[in-house]
């Protein structure tokens, strides 16, 4: 690599060298590889050769003196055995979460050994199973009537949203209609009116162990709920686009609501483009943090879109200084405020010290590539005002979720 030949360490070079040249063929996901810059910036750096330096908040882990093998050997036995989070740049929280995950995979694993059989006294599996469903088909809303949203809201060259609703009415549809016809087979299958099939028995038991069947979740919006909040928020879901339906195009929007939201979002961009006869390839979303809750917005803003219902995963909103900051402790999600979503031209953006936050549907933060080419559970990055560094964030792992497991 030719070092001698750099009049001072080439740490810039170096990292490159390993980041890019080295990992940059096995990363392949944008965001993994920024996580992983941002990492090796706490190595490659003329910093490391203060005594005082420090790769964790805590001075615990530094990089040792300069000495022998059996030096190194020593240094390295005298720090903990189980590693802190703040090693990994992640909140004391993180243990807690790691600890959940872990905790749900043992009881997810005992659940597969426990046996359905009915006991003595007790119900059988088929009546609770029954039982689960004719519960919730009675929550179930009723299908939308799509061809009558289209006369009410017929296509507009600048008015996007109507084509949207349309669209999205037709996806709660199709969910809805899965969800109904399952479960009134299933509550004939349990009574012996009708044949038990394969798909049915695996919604039984979905149900039975109070998750989402499979089949439903191919037709649904990502989600990592148990049954009872899913359905919760299919209802609340409905409940949104029937108040648009009947009232309007609302002031406000909660993001979480729509099937397919990179495509909500590219309606409010393509008002803004067309009604400035502005080319849509020029524009983009620039953001702002809003004040208040949502019940405070009772007017549509001139351009862009009133968003809410997001949180905060890896860190917290400080509302006194309109910026990021830590995650209270054992507070593992925290409330996001509302985003204004301002269509404008790239060039046109305001400067301000900022992290660009992902935005994931869920928790779970991956998904696959879709006929679109939009992923299944990426949405987008959000400029969030914050006072540290934006590395600083991206080691905590802070991202935007549109919808928790619970």
């Amino acid at each position: 690599m030719f070092l001698d030949e750099y009049p001072e360490v080439p740490y810039e070079t170096l990292m490159y060298t390993c980041g890019e040249c080295n990992y940059g063929g096995k990363i392949t996901d944008g965001h993994d590889r920024v996580t992983a810059d941002s990492i090796l910036k706490l190595f490659y750096t003329p910093e490391i050769l203060d005594e005082n330096y420090a790769f964790s908040p805590s001075g615990l882990y530094q990089a040792p003196p300069h000495g022998d093998y059996k030096s190194y050997l020593k240094y390295i036995n005298t720090l903990p055995l189980i590693a802190a989070p703040e090693v990994y740049g992640f909140h004391a929280n993180a243990d807690i979460q790691k600890n959940m995950n872990e905790t749900d995979a043992l009881l997810a694993s005992f659940m597969l050994t426990q046996s359905r059989e009915g006991s003595g006294g007790g119900k059988s599996p088929e009546e609770v199973i029954g039982e689960v469903a004719e519960s919730l088909l009675g929550k179930l809303p009723p299908n939308f009537d799509v061809e009558l949203a289209e006369k009410k809201y017929p296509v507009d060259y600048y008015e996007s949203m109507n084509t949207v609703l349309t669209q999205e009415l037709g996806r709660v549809n199709v969910l809805l209609s899965l969800i109904r016809g399952s479960l009134v087979n299933l509550g004939k299958a349990v009574k012996g009116q009708v044949l038990m099939s394969d798909e049915l028995d695996k919604v039984g038991k979905a149900l039975y162990d109070g998750k989402v069947p499979a089949s439903w979740l191919k037709k649904s919006f990502p989600s990592l709920k148990p049954l009872g909040s899913y359905m919760k928020e299919v209802v609340e879901r409905a409940a949104f686009f029937k108040s648009w339906v009947d009232d309007g195009i609302p002031t406000t929007f909660p993001l979480y609501a729509f099937f397919f939201t990179q495509a909500f979002l590219t309606g409010s961009k393509q008002n803004f483009a067309r009604s400035h006869k502005i080319e849509i390839d020029k524009v983009d979303f620039d953001y702002a943090v809003l004040d208040g809750d949502e019940a405070g917005y009772t007017e549509k803003p001139a351009d862009g879109v009133y968003c809410f219902g997001m949180h905060i995963d890896g860190a917290a909103w400080d509302p006194h200084k309109r910026s990021l900051c830590e995650s209270e402790p054992k507070v593992l999600y925290a409330p996001c405020p509302g985003i204004h979503m301002i269509p404008a031209r790239v060039e046109d953006f305001k400067e301000y010290n900022h992290y660009r936050a992902p935005l994931y549907k869920t928790a779970d933060r991956r998904g696959i590539l879709s006929t679109t080419g939009h992923s299944t559970n990426f949405v987008m990055d959000i400029r969030v005002p914050c006072e540290q560094d934006g590395s600083h964030w991206i080691r905590r792992g802070a991202a935007l979720l549109l919808s928790l497991k619970d």
